[in-house]
This record gives structure tokens, sequence and C-alpha cells, in this order.
């Protein structure tokens, strides 16, 4: 399996497997996102789904595939300090803020920087019609925040309270940008992409769970347990999905492509808020939907 996505990097058929790719990352993103904004905590909910998909990848990792290459180390271990920044801070601005607040927010802020750094590190370049969808794309996704925050009618004194999470959800947009560009490397550089997708599953049960314990135990009442595995296998399940079809899609296609798309997820992320957080969905919020398609569109087919 490993070497027939290979054998598709800069092929015309590897370019639509890539769209696809991402675009199910996409969707897959929008329910893991939500998933970990539910529940008793985003903290334990993390901590619980890092620790599932560390125990599913564990046999694979260990007796499956081999040991990552000598020179992908230090590139699993920038993406693992990298992830578990990311993870430290998107739990903390869904803890502190809406959900249709803080997502736009973390996943509006990566796909420029993501392209910016692609020039540099994959050499890609991208025609302006592609420019101007990713600025497009974006805003967009920024914009719904300020939407959110004008039609719910926050007052100042509120809105002040919001401002921590605001900057945790940039924080997390930043290391978005940071560690896609690092895994994006680290699967083109592994013979086999699926030894590095392995690792870094297996990997991540060591970094945020930590943190999700020590913060579990110091809680009073403790939160029951078995809710918590329930919820972390469910999430490991769409995190395979989630982060398995946007790394396969770096290493067919473009990275700053597949990143781009991949945040179409807002769009379904604001289906997700519509029907189970009982969110309404304005014309604004529509238009808003409308001009992030239409990025999309730009960004792919130029």
């Amino acid at each position: 399996m490993g070497e027939y996505f290979v054998s598709l990097a800069g092929t015309a058929e590897g370019e639509r497997l890539a769209l696809w790719l991402a675009l199910v990352s996409a969707f897959a993103h929008a329910v893991f996102a939500a998933l970990n904004k539910g529940g008793n905590d985003p903290y334990l909910n993390r901590g619980a789904i890092n620790v599932a998909y560390s125990l599913i990848a564990a046999p694979f990792a260990l007796f499956v595939f081999p040991l990552p290459e000598q020179h992908l180390i230090w590139v699993l271990a920038l993406s693992f300090i990298f992830h578990v920044g990311y993870e430290w801070l998107q739990s903390a601005a869904f803890y502190r803020g809406a959900f249709t607040l803080v997502y736009p927010i973390a996943r509006g802020t990566g796909p420029l920087m993501i392209a910016l750094l692609a020039i540099f590190i994959f050499n890609e370049n991208l025609v302006l019609s592609q420019w101007f969808g990713m600025v497009l794309l974006s805003g967009a996704i920024m914009s719904l925040a300020g939407i959110n925050l004008v039609e719910k009618g926050i007052d100042e004194t509120v809105k002040a309270k919001l401002k921590p999470s605001i900057l945790f959800a940039i924080g997390a947009g930043i290391c978005v940008a940071l560690y896609t560009t690092v895994d994006a490397f680290g699967i083109r550089e592994t013979a086999n992409p699926f030894t590095f997708l392995a690792w870094f599953f297996f990997l991540g049960g060591f970094g945020f769970p930590v943190i999700a314990f020590n913060r579990w135990r110091t809680m009073s009442p403790r939160p029951k347990v078995s809710p918590l595995i329930k919820r972390g296998i469910t999430g490991a399940l769409i995190a395979f999905f989630s982060f398995a079809t946007l790394m396969l899609a770096t290493r067919i296609g473009k990275v700053s492509e597949a990143a781009a798309l991949r945040e179409t997820s807002i769009i379904f992320a604001t289906g997700i808020g519509l029907i189970f957080f009982k969110e309404k969905v304005s014309a604004l919020k529509l238009g808003a939907i409308g001009m992030i398609a239409l990025g999309a569109i730009l960004i792919e087919f130029h």
C-alpha cells in the first residue's frame, strides 16, 4: 500500500486522489474538533483520544513496520513538540471560548503560513489565482469568528474575557502550520509513509495525556473514566481518518493545496454546530462559507 501512494506522487492521478483525501480529512477533522469540544473537559477529551490512538497504533509501530529511519528521528521529535503545543493551546481555547469562535480562528491562521513555508521547504509555487484563493479562504474562515461575536450580541465585559481564548486559538493555528510542514516533510522522507504514520500515532500517547492526567488528578470531583474511554476510542478512529488522509495527501500532492483544502472543515463544522450545538446559521455565515468554498475552488482548480 505504501508503495502505491509513493508511485502516485507527481502524477495527475495522485493530484486527484490528494484532493479527495484532503476533503475526507476536512470532514473528519470537523467531527474530531466537535468531539474534543463536547463532554466534560477538552483537556481530558484530548488526553483520552491520544491514549486510545497510541494503544491502537502500538502493535503496528512495534511489530509490523520498521523503526523510523535515523534521519526521521529529529522530524518525529519536532512533530511531537508542535503537536503537544497545539493540543494544549486548542484545549485551552475550547475550555474558555465557544466552539464557533475559537475553531475558525485556529483553522484560519494556518493556510497562508503553510503556503509560505512550502515555498522554501518544498519548492512549491502557487499562481496568482491560488494566492488570491488562499487569502480569500483564510480571511473568510477568520471572519466567521467575528460574525459569531457580533451575532451573539456579547457585551464588552464578556468579550474581554474571550480575549485569552482568541490568543490561544491563534497560537493553535500557528502550531498547525508548523506541525503540518514538519509532518509533510517527514512523510515525504520515509520510504513507506505508513511507517511515519504508525510511529506518529504511537508517540502521541506519551505527550498530552500526561497533562490531561495531571488535570484529572486535581479535579474535584474527578470525572468518571468510562465516558472518557468511549470518547477516546471514538476520537482515535476519527483521528486516523483526519490526520492520515491529510498526510497522505501531502505525500502525493502539494502541501499548500492539501493543507488549505483541509481547512474547508469549517464548512462541516458549521453544520455540526447547527445540528448538535443548536447554533444558528445566518445569511452572513452562509456568505462567509460561500467565500471559503470559492477560495478552495481557486486553490485547487487553477
